[in-house]
């Protein structure tokens, strides 16, 4: 009877022994199931950066994801937040170019793959001497689009007159210009003539602007730099924005609207990028935005 329960208790040590030699084993049954760390939610990010010169505000609204950015233009101007009342997005960015004595756009606007803004109709636009000699370079400025490829979302920036790839076609557009990255392009998009010292956006002075990027990874972002309080000459020129848009991971990127159009929402709050003497924020009604949207 001794030795029936010694062997026993010898066989359960054994086995007490074995488990814990695999436990404690580096190539163990419980190491070799690998860890699964759960991927984070697509979110949009949102934060600032000081510039020497200005505030940027910055969105990153990730690729592939429920987001979707979209153009919107409006038959009277109105600011960013009321865009905000009337449509539902998440954020909204300035856009477009348009002239405030008429409030027509002079860029091209599409819509749900319609041409819902045309420069060309623009009398104010087509019938200035001053900008005859460069209406072809207006007219073929470059633009944010978006793309449907088949059931696949894709966003280019790309020249007006450019054709989308064989398999897509352009559901959105807004123009603007120049575009910022690789390249800037002020010159052959008619903003900048050195003959005749022409500067259509005082390109290389510090003021509010506005652009959007797409980083290698399909993630577009979005920047509104403000000027500092009380100092209406400040901001940021356009060399430092597309080194800015360059540093925030995008590979190509485009200016839009800026000066007192300069203006972002984002859930329920408004920045403004123009200041007065005062240093108060210059609430601009703007023709055209960027809608961002849960889709």
């Amino acid at each position: 009877m001794l030795k029936i329960k010694l062997l026993i208790a010898i066989a359960s040590l054994g086995t007490s022994l074995f488990w814990l030699s695999v436990r404690s084993s580096p190539n163990s049954i419980s190491s070799a199931i690998p860890t699964v760390t759960p991927s984070p939610p697509k979110t949009i990010r949102y934060f600032e950066r000081n510039l020497p010169q200005g505030i940027a505000h910055i969105l990153v609204i990730p690729g592939n994801s429920r987001f979707v950015v979209t153009s919107a233009i409006s038959q009277k101007v109105n600011t960013v937040e009321e865009f905000a009342q009337k449509r539902q997005a998440i954020a909204i960015l300035n856009a477009g170019f348009f002239d405030p004595a008429n409030q027509k756009s002079t860029s091209y606007v599409v819509v749900n793959g319609q041409l819902v803004a045309n420069p060309k109709d623009n009398e104010r636009l087509v019938n200035n001497p001053k900008l005859k000699p460069y209406l072809n370079l207006i007219f073929n400025r470059t633009e944010f689009r978006r793309y449907l490829c088949g059931q696949i979302t894709r966003y280019a920036i790309a020249l007006h007159n450019q054709s989308p790839p064989a398999t897509c076609r352009i559901v959105d557009a807004i123009g603007a210009g120049p575009r910022l990255l690789p390249q800037l392009t002020s010159l052959s998009e008619g903003f900048v003539d050195n003959a005749t010292g022409r500067d259509a956006l005082g390109s290389k002075q510090p003021n509010a602007r506005t652009a959007v990027g797409i980083t290698r990874d399909g993630n577009i972002i979005l920047v509104m730099v403000a000027q500092k309080p009380a100092k209406p000459n400040s901001g940021i020129s356009l060399p430092q924005l597309a080194d800015l848009m360059k540093t925030l991971g995008a590979e190509e990127a485009m200016n839009l609207d800026g000066g007192s159009s300069s203006s972002l929402y984002f859930k329920g709050k408004t920045f403004y990028g123009k200041v007065d003497l005062q240093g108060n924020p210059i609430k601009r009604p703007v023709k055209s935005v960027l809608l961002v949207q849960d889709n």
